[in-house]
């Protein structure tokens, strides 16, 4: 029974996800990138994507939570928690050897006890809240923890880092003001004789609109949208990467319908005239926004069909007026393709008045994922 096609998948180019890894690498030398592969690797699937990363070269891995870390750890990278640690994850995230946040003391005191007791050292990088405002030490109470944590025993302070809300703004005075304090901490740090071997605060965005902050005293970056080939809906461009995604479904149904016909919920879209009307496999349950009623289009054989009425939670219903020649269980493009009429990420984001984050992660569990590779 496992035999079954599935009615929606998403193909994931492998190829192009490691040639963007090259580029970006390129464009930031000698900065080194860390690739964030949090939330499943934005929902495409961590190993496969980690697995491609790490055989082109991938030196570290960032993620959000401890489970995240987990998945990775057997590819053997250094794996960084970016955002917070609980206290009761301490203990086994110190034992497993994940790169460990610290955003106050008492986390670096619980960090350092158990390291003490496992007979380790932990590696951790100093998180700042340079103007997030969301997690990390603030600026001007940084100096006495870093000084307090390094004085800890079983405890390196190997990294110090900190967020851009801004970023996607080209030109944001508050995102090189951050810049400006994150240095000069370093700075006064170092004058007491506490050295970060890796600085980092560059996301996607500030790669793309600061390149300031992919210089020294910088050393390191840390990208994951990039990666896919799509960017935020604001700012520059400046990195040549491409889509590795394309979310492709089955045509279940053809009909020719009467002029007058309402078309899905709330018959949102009636029939000017008869129409060949083709209903497609997949909806919102898909990722599919619903923002594309009446108002997006898929590609069947390359050709745009227009969505007619309302989306539903598995169908998306569409104009074949276009393709009188297409036949059910045909192919369906809902994101990607080629050509003037390619579909992207940041479509669908302007269309739902989104991010392109929140595209990416919006795939459900029953889209397979499908990796290709000429490898």
């Amino acid at each position: 029974m496992n035999d079954i096609p599935r009615r929606v998948w998403l193909e994931i180019d492998l190829d192009t996800l490691v040639d963007n890894y090259r580029k970006i690498s390129e464009a930031v030398a000698p900065c080194v990138v860390l690739a964030v592969l949090k939330a499943n690797a934005y929902g495409l699937g961590v190993l496969p994507i980690a697995e491609a990363l790490a055989q082109a070269g991938a030196t570290s891995f960032g993620v959000a939570e401890p489970h995240e870390a987990l998945q990775l750890l057997p590819l053997g990278k250094p794996v960084q928690i970016l955002s917070s640690i609980l206290p009761d994850e301490i203990e086994p995230m110190v034992e497993a050897g994940v790169t460990l946040p610290i955003t106050d003391s008492v986390t670096a005191a619980r960090i350092s006890a158990a390291a003490v007791r496992h007979g380790t050292t932990a590696t951790a990088h100093v998180k700042l809240d340079t103007g997030m405002g969301r997690l990390g030490i603030l600026a001007q109470e940084a100096l006495p923890v870093i000084e307090q944590a390094a004085a800890l025993p079983g405890l390196r302070l190997e990294g110090i880092f900190s967020h851009f809300p801004y970023a996607y703004q080209t030109g944001s005075e508050l995102t090189d003001n951050q810049m400006d304090t994150f240095c000069a901490i370093v700075e006064q740090a170092a004058a007491r004789g506490i050295h970060f071997a890796k600085r980092h605060i560059a996301n996607s965005d500030a790669i793309n609109n600061f390149p300031r902050a992919c210089r020294a005293p910088f050393n390191q970056v840390r990208t994951g949208i990039n990666l896919h080939g799509s960017f935020d809906t604001a700012g520059r461009r400046t990195l040549h990467v491409s889509p590795v995604l394309t979310l492709k479904t089955r045509l279940t149904a053809i009909r020719t319908l009467p002029a007058g016909t309402g078309i899905g919920y709330g018959h949102t879209y009636r029939l000017h005239h008869a129409t060949c009307v083709g209903t497609v496999s997949a909806g919102y349950a898909d990722g599919l926004p619903l923002a594309l009623s009446n108002r997006g289009y898929l590609l069947i054989h390359g050709v745009p069909c227009p969505v007619i009425g309302r989306l539903s939670m598995d169908y998306t219903t569409v104009s074949l007026e276009s393709v009188p020649e297409a036949q059910v269980g045909d192919e369906v493009v809902c994101l990607g393709g080629t050509g003037i009429h390619a579909l992207t990420v940041e479509d669908w984001a302007a269309l739902k008045n989104t991010h392109p984050y929140e595209i990416i992660c919006s795939f459900g569990n029953r889209v397979q994922r499908r990796y290709l590779s000429r490898a």
